[in-house]
């Protein structure tokens, strides 16, 4: 099953590449490797903000984190124009905005990294961090960035 039977049948519609918000560029390619510059955890289209250990649950948070790494596959797709194309999520680098005493960060990347492994199988599986920060952009609950190995061209 290709990457994008699975998306339809979870009923997943990938976002266009959103305009960076300051001085970088979405990805940059290097061989085979993608890196995907951070994206902010988005509701409604606007940031989804607030705090876990606050005003955000981790259940909330994983959600969030859920949505960025659908953001993150449409940034994929505009960097390699085929996300069959990608043969392993390398790494993924979780910031979640949290209060001193919450513990659960890594809880709430495996939104991200759940939905990853039901996209790619075996290609999903990837190295990670999750951080607790003290604040991010916008006050948004979530960001993560991503590093993605893909197919040499022509193969």
């Amino acid at each position: 099953m290709s990457v994008y039977d699975k998306l339809r049948a979870l009923g997943i519609t990938l976002p266009p590449v959103a305009t960076p918000a300051a001085a970088y560029v979405p990805f940059a390619r290097t061989g085979n490797l993608v890196f995907l510059s951070g994206h902010i955890a988005r509701k409604d289209g606007k940031p989804w903000v607030g705090k876990l250990g606050d005003s955000v649950l981790t259940e909330e948070g994983q959600q969030a984190a859920r949505a960025v790494a659908v953001d993150l596959l449409g940034t994929l797709q505009s960097a390699v124009g085929d996300l069959d194309q990608v043969t392993r999520i390398v790494k993924v680098m979780s910031l979640v905005n949290s209060t001193p005493d919450f513990t659960e960060q890594h809880l709430v990347t495996n939104g991200a990294s759940e939905l990853l492994a039901e996209v790619f199988g075996e290609r999903g599986a990837h190295a990670r961090s999750a951080f607790g920060v003290a604040q991010l952009p916008l006050g948004s609950c979530v960001e993560i960035e991503l590093i993605a190995e893909v197919a040499a061209p022509g193969l």
